[in-house]
């Protein structure tokens, strides 16, 4: 059973949005090319704000109403335990993977192993030039995967910028071997159509599954042709990762999905999705695809069966990520309104758009609905020059009780219970001030996880945050160990 409802709303009027680190670096000799981001994703710097919004933010901070330029704030239930800065990648921090006493940090030009075993000092053991936006990062084993979603000149980690209307261009994914944390190996790589924005694993024994999310067809482009209303899936073997290739693109969207303005202004229309979340122990997933939000069943995955698919017309412009709570009966959507370089946490835009959706998952089987809920949002308002969004998050593992860290760049890192659907409510923040006052400038967490007793951040401009949570509602879940977390491949933390 397929349906399509929408959710209704009261509409709002939407205004002007405009510690120390030992380092053995693994440099792979390549070319750095500026990355050419997609919808979902801004170039650091969004040009100069008037004199009166410099004003205004100046009053701002010394009101207290704001933090002054990269002053640290935060609730007293988080300490900050340690930051490392950017080091030979200078590029955009993106996404985060964890395994054993590692995390992997994704970066427009590469990616960046650090060894957490002590967390208030984070160490860092390589660094990878490779570059390619976005870099969207995963481990499995002794395998790490790489998206790449900017024309590429060929596959190599020495490629450079290429316009996508040329055939011999290259995007797609790419599979290194971190059997070595010090010296990870570049062993394959697998082409797909559109390249890939992001990706999410699926393991299945001998074999990893690989969803590629990607998007923006265009007539021009050979091999990003539209229509492109689905996702390729990537079998791997986890012996014999050369042999990585695609089995599978199964359409999403028969009907071509939502097909944004002028019919649903403010909506971005969908021509593929953002990004997918997987619960492999219920064989679900779900799907942020532009304008659409999906729920769909992976118990063959190979061949996704979509379950149910819901739109917002009224608040949501652009469906980036998703979240399932631990029970399976929650989903949690994000809006990245202004495409991650608009400053959208303000009054003007209101509590409801560029927010998260909050939906149940109502019924049995193939009859299973999502049934929009509630709207969160968080209510520290920014600055006109701070560029926030909702953004990437996890759930923080506590029996009875739905708990979720989320990044919303210049937002900085909330955490916020939604165990009541209708009335989620924000437990505990960490945020920095504006970098500066004479520009928008995007900045800010764009990953924020929950991990092994800690919240890990990957902060665009400032580099790895490692943060402690101490609060009763959350001190449970730091008896929850994992050996490894891909936070789009949800783990079933509790035996049920």
């Amino acid at each position: 059973m397929t349906s399509l409802h929408t959710t209704r709303v009261r509409r709002r009027r939407l205004g002007a949005a405009a510690a120390a680190a030992g380092l053995f670096a693994t440099l792979l000799t390549a070319t750095t090319a500026a990355a050419t981001p997609d919808p979902g994703d801004a170039p650091n710097e969004r040009g100069s704000v008037t004199t009166g919004e410099q004003a205004e933010a100046r009053a701002a901070i010394a009101a207290g109403d704001i933090p002054g330029v990269d002053e640290i704030v935060h609730s007293s239930n988080i300490k900050h335990l340690a930051n490392v800065p950017k080091g030979a990648l200078r590029g955009t921090n993106t996404d985060l993977a964890f395994q054993g006493d590692y995390a992997f940090v994704g970066n427009y030009d590469g990616f960046v192993i650090y060894d957490i075993s002590k967390p208030k000092k984070p160490r860092t053991v390589s660094q990878v030039l490779c570059p390619g936006s976005q870099n969207d990062i995963s481990v499995s084993g002794d395998l790490l995967f790489l998206s790449t979603d900017s024309s590429r000149s060929d596959d190599s980690c020495s490629s450079t910028s290429q316009p996508a209307t040329e055939k011999s261009s290259w995007e797609g994914m790419k599979i290194f071997d971190i059997s070595d944390k010090r010296r990870p190996q570049y062993i394959a790589a697998v082409e797909t159509a559109c390249g890939s924005h992001t990706h999410t694993l699926v393991p299945d024994g001998r074999h990893v599954y690989v969803y590629v999310s990607s998007y923006a067809p265009h007539e021009a482009f050979p091999d990003c042709r539209p229509p492109h209303d689905g996702i390729s899936i990537i079998k791997v073997p986890v012996k014999a990762p050369q042999k990585a290739r695609i089995v599978n693109f199964p359409v999403l969207f028969p009907d071509g999905g939502n097909p944004g303005a002028p019919e649903n202004p403010g909506v971005i229309e969908t021509t593929g999705c953002h990004d997918l979340t997987v619960l492999p122990s219920e064989k679900l997933a779900a799907g942020a695809c532009m304008g659409d939000g999906l729920l769909f069943s992976i118990e063959d995955p190979e061949n996704p069966r979509i379950i149910d698919r819901v739109q917002d017309n009224e608040n949501f412009a652009f469906w980036h990520s998703a979240t399932f709570n631990q029970g399976a009966n929650k989903v949690v959507f994000t809006d990245e309104l202004g495409g991650g370089g608009a400053a959208t946490c303000n009054k003007e835009i209101g509590p409801e758009r560029g927010a998260d959706g909050v939906y149940d998952i109502v019924g049995e089987g193939d009859d299973r609905e999502l049934v929009f809920r509630s709207y969160f949002k968080i209510d520290r308002h920014q600055a006109d020059v701070e560029v926030c969004v909702a953004h990437n998050g996890s759930i923080i593992p506590v029996k009875g009780r739905d708990l979720m860290v989320q990044a919303w760049y210049q937002g900085g890192v909330s955490v916020w219970d939604f165990t009541d659907s209708a009335e989620p409510e924000e437990i505990a923040f960490f945020e920095r001030g504006p970098v500066n006052l004479d520009r928008v400038t995007t900045a800010g967490p764009w990953s924020a996880y929950y991990y092994n007793g800690h919240i890990y951040s990957s902060d665009i401009a400032k580099g790895f945050d490692v943060l402690k949570l101490v609060d009763p509602r959350t001190n449970p879940a730091q008896r929850v160990k994992m050996h490894e977390l891909n936070v789009q491949t949800q783990p079933d933390y509790f035996d049920r």
